[in-house]
């Protein structure tokens, strides 16, 4: 369990981080940032077209042919094209992507923070709070309601910084209610085994 836990936190101490980092990028190098993730997407849907196209060529040879590879490759290959030399597509689709994933990170946390409260937890209140902040943020890229695109690029890295700072402190609330209960069972182990030794 303890592991599990510590694979849940490292998990989401490592995506704060690199949210923040994206939302740095987006805020002072935009024009880079936006370029080189259309090309790393471009790039990973040739890629697949293209290993399609050649399961597709040694399927033929082998007489097992599937009609299905040679149109996902070649749809995969188009749409990785597309993707490379317009990267405004790809500006307008990552606020949507992220804020989705926001919406539902905050969202499973909402319900933790009712956990805690059910659990009369102390850091009920903090969790709810943050929790709510995220969601905010994640509704905002939804929904984008900016207009001006450079001011877009900007405004989505400042909501995303935003977020991972929230969501870094949302972690480590949560951690800290976690290590303070699993001390406390430790202790009330401790004290039932001195209470057998007794008996």
């Amino acid at each position: 369990m303890n592991s599990l836990m510590s694979k849940i936190y490292k998990s989401s101490l490592l995506s704060s981080i690199g949210m923040c980092i994206l939302g740095l990028l987006l805020i002072f190098k935009a024009e880079l940032t936006v370029t080189s993730i259309s090309y790393v997407v471009g790039g990973v849907l040739v890629a697949l077209g293209v290993v399609s196209l050649l399961n597709y060529t040694k399927s033929v040879k082998e007489k097992d042919n599937n009609q299905l590879d040679i149109v996902y490759g070649i749809v995969s290959i188009v749409l990785g094209i597309i993707v490379i030399t317009n990267s405004k597509a790809i500006a307008s689709i990552i606020p949507f992507a992220i804020g989705l994933l926001i919406i539902i990170t905050s969202a499973t946390k909402i319900e933790y923070s009712f956990q805690l409260k059910n659990n009369k937890k102390e850091n009920w209140k903090t969790t709810l709070v943050l929790s709510l902040l995220e969601f905010f943020c994640g509704i905002l890229l939804v929904f984008n309601p900016f207009k001006s695109a450079v001011f877009v690029t900007k405004v989505i890295g400042i909501i995303i910084l935003v977020y991972s700072v929230i969501d870094l402190l949302t972690t480590l609330s949560i951690k800290k209610t976690i290590d303070n209960t699993t001390k406390k069972l430790k202790d009330n182990i401790k004290e039932a085994d001195i209470v057998e030794e007794k008996d």
